[in-house]
């Protein structure tokens, strides 16, 4: 089996940016940084309605950037399929493009999409998406997959955060709908992504038990742990006289 590829999903930092109203961290600079580490496969950003942390211009630079200078990566924009998003994506036309279905003013991605009462929205709308970009939908592990042999996405990204909290207790319940899922979703011949709340902890069990996996997009966890490591180092520089 090909091993998983690893996408950073860099709205955290745009966030931190957009805390002070400047260009700080400026998130070129901060993405070129990224896209140069070894092992990293591109970049995931969720821009949403309010643009508070990734917004349409930064879709459209990042576009650029990755299509430019970094031919080997990819780039995968995520996000609720309002006219302005698919407008969006049409123009900048990412490797990949995750469909959620978290509505405007949602905290975060917090459940997948109901592939029956959606049906029509995304029957109408992922073909509309494969005439420039690779289509993804963000499912829960327990969703009915029957209608993905009619809607024909070219990747389900299972949202992990059952399997994320489970873990510290039961690891094998909490992982045996995702095995379940990923099983029906290979059976469609979909490949099969998967995102949200992966840690250090609790990530090589969950690549160990769904060999299909194709990718893992991580954000939140690796900026937290990004601080953890490098923040005693960083204030020390700070001191006085040091």
């Amino acid at each position: 089996m090909k091993k998983p590829t690893l996408s950073v999903n860099i709205n955290k930092i745009a966030l931190l940016r957009n805390s002070r109203g400047d260009n700080r961290p400026n998130l070129l600079y901060t993405s070129t940084f990224i896209l140069s580490i070894p092992g990293v496969s591109g970049i995931t950003v969720h821009p949403r309605p309010d643009e508070r942390h990734v917004q349409y211009q930064d879709v459209r630079e990042l576009s650029h950037l990755i299509r430019d200078h970094y031919p080997h990566h990819e780039f995968n924009v995520e996000g609720y399929p309002s006219e302005a998003f698919l407008e969006l994506v049409a123009e900048t036309r990412p490797h990949q493009v995750t469909l959620v279905p978290d509505p405007p003013g949602a905290l975060t991605s917090s459940f997948g999409w109901d592939l029956m009462k959606d049906y029509d929205r995304l029957l109408a709308t992922i073909p509309r998406i494969q005439t420039h970009s690779r289509c993804s939908l963000f499912l829960d592990p327990t969703a009915t997959t029957t209608p993905l042999s009619d809607l024909k996405p070219d990747r389900i990204e299972l949202y992990t955060y059952d399997y994320a909290h489970g873990y510290p207790t039961d690891r094998e319940a909490a992982i045996a709908p995702y095995a379940t899922a990923a099983h029906c979703i290979d059976a469609l011949g979909i490949g099969l992504n998967a995102g949200h709340d992966l840690n250090q902890t609790n990530l090589p069990f969950f690549l160990q038990r769904i060999p299909t996996l194709l990718e893992v997009s991580i954000g939140h966890a690796l900026i937290c742990d990004a601080l953890n490591a490098g923040l005693e180092q960083t204030i020390r520089a700070y001191v006085p006289g040091a």
